[in-house]
């Protein structure tokens, strides 16, 4: 079965809705480049769309019914939304889920030294990266400082014209004879990694006078030092804005599409469903780059204490009730595919592969090798989105990661299919997935929406 691109379909009412929806996402792309700021930058549109903080209905003993909106938000990093149906919850919810943290750098909590004149921040990366893809480019810095006294101080360096960025060295090519005889994996080892914050030693001090600079600057713009590095959080990203990418501005090229082009498609996705007959949830987590593990990940307990919350609020609360809801429920695990690229079209099996510009995209399993560590969502669930999908109107295709045995990935999917749900992954196709810049199609977000739209409204 052969996929088209979708672009000739639209009409001129849908190119400017398309066009609309791409503008507002690379906004947000712009707005979260950490997890922390895409909790944020969440939270104020959902409460600009009517949505109110479950803790807040909890302590006013409200009653929430159909038509309510509540979120919740797990330690700055995860954040769930729900809009009560009218159906009884405990016919299950029509869940979305999706992550917000992104491949990078990690600032280490003992990170300042000095060497060759040069002041250096030590790094750990996060997640699944190509490690020779992170020197010799622009880098921002974002993320906490949070004092002894409980003050957070907010951080954000890079991103503005005027801003100074950073950068990781990389060895000239005149003397890198040894260097490119390495394999891919070794060009770049992780501790050379730390990217250099300054050059200019300050007056006065008599050894490391770079470092002392350094610290001079983050005194007087944060008042902060440097023992504070251990209770900081500073993400290390690449510098600049996501742009439209082609003569025919098709595309989006930016960092951290994976998997904020879910998340973003999800949000909208729920601000637009009107009354849904099932509860509608949207999940959008953290950690799902290095396992979903910890407190913010989706293997935390975050999600079902939090629906716990919304079930008593609802005067339904018991554990029966719980099992039985989420087992009754279904999800799109919103998480990103990868994309067929002709440069590299050996990795792929060209029958089974997203296309960029062919719609959103189904994965029935992901994992590795065996389909190891893979939710396989069941042939009757397949039908019933195939259902949902055309009678939607909605382009969507069918993938996998690639050629068999070549390698793999993961998403939250099968944690949720813990409680007997049945769940399936979705999403859109990135080329150059995991790079400091990914490349989306706008056609592929603006089906995305459509698709989770009718996903969530589906009885």
């Amino acid at each position: 079965m052969k996929t088209e691109s979708v672009w000739e379909k639209y009409s001129d009412k849908q190119l400017k809705e398309l066009e609309k929806l791409s503008a507002s996402y690379r906004e947000f792309l712009d707005a979260g480049k950490t997890e922390r700021e895409c909790v944020s930058e969440i939270v104020n549109r959902i409460e600009d769309a009517g949505y109110v903080e479950l803790e807040k209905v909890v302590k006013a003993g409200r009653r929430l019914k159909p038509g309510d909106k509540v979120y919740a938000v797990n330690m700055e990093k995860s954040v769930v939304m729900f809009h009560i149906g009218k159906a009884p919850i405990e016919e299950g919810m029509n869940i979305l889920g999706a992550h917000i943290d992104s491949p990078r750098l990690d600032v280490k909590q003992n990170p300042l030294y000095e060497d060759g004149d040069f002041a250096y921040l030590d790094t750990h990366y996060y997640g699944g990266i190509k490690k020779y893809q992170w020197v010799a480019i622009p880098l921002a810095l974002h993320g906490v400082i949070v004092k002894k006294d409980g003050t957070t101080v907010i951080v954000n360096v890079g991103e503005e014209e005027d801003d100074p960025v950073f950068f990781v060295s990389d060895l000239l090519i005149h003397l890198a004879a040894e260097q490119m005889e390495k394999k891919a994996n070794k060009v770049i080892e992780g501790e050379a990694l730390d990217i250099i914050v300054g050059n200019k030693p300050l007056n006065g001090e008599e050894k490391d006078k770079v470092t002392a600079g350094i610290l001079k600057i983050l005194k007087d713009e944060y008042d902060m030092e440097e023992e504070d590095f251990i209770s900081a959080e500073l993400e290390i990203v690449p510098a600049g804005k996501a742009r439209e990418a082609g003569f025919d501005k098709s595309m989006v090229l930016a960092y951290g599409q994976d998997d904020r082009v879910c998340a973003y498609s999800s949000l909208e996705a729920m601000l637009s469903i009107g009354n849904p007959d099932r509860t509608a949830c949207c999940l959008l987590v953290d950690k799902e780059e290095i396992g979903s593990v910890g407190a913010t990940g989706m293997q935390s307990k975050f999600f079902e204490n939090i629906f716990a919350e919304v079930l008593d609020c609802m005067e339904q609360f018991s554990e029966l009730t719980l099992r039985r809801a989420l087992a009754a429920s279904r999800m799109l695990s919103s998480d990103v595919s990868s994309a067929f690229d002709p440069t590299y079209a050996s990795s792929f099996d060209k029958k089974n592969v997203a296309y960029l510009g062919h719609g959103m995209v189904f994965n029935k399993f992901t994992g590795s090798k065996g389909k190891s560590g893979s939710n396989d969502a069941n042939a009757e669930y397949l039908a019933f989105i195939r259902k949902i999908m055309d009678d939607a109107e909605v382009s969507f295709q069918t993938a996998e990661l690639g050629k068999v045995d070549l390698g793999g990935g993961g998403t939250i999917a099968y944690i949720l299919s813990l409680y007997g749900m049945n769940v399936i992954d979705c999403g859109v196709a990135v080329l150059n997935m995991h790079a400091p810049f990914e490349a989306t199609s706008k056609a592929d977000l603006y089906e995305a929406k459509c698709g989770y739209q009718a996903f969530l409204l589906s009885e």
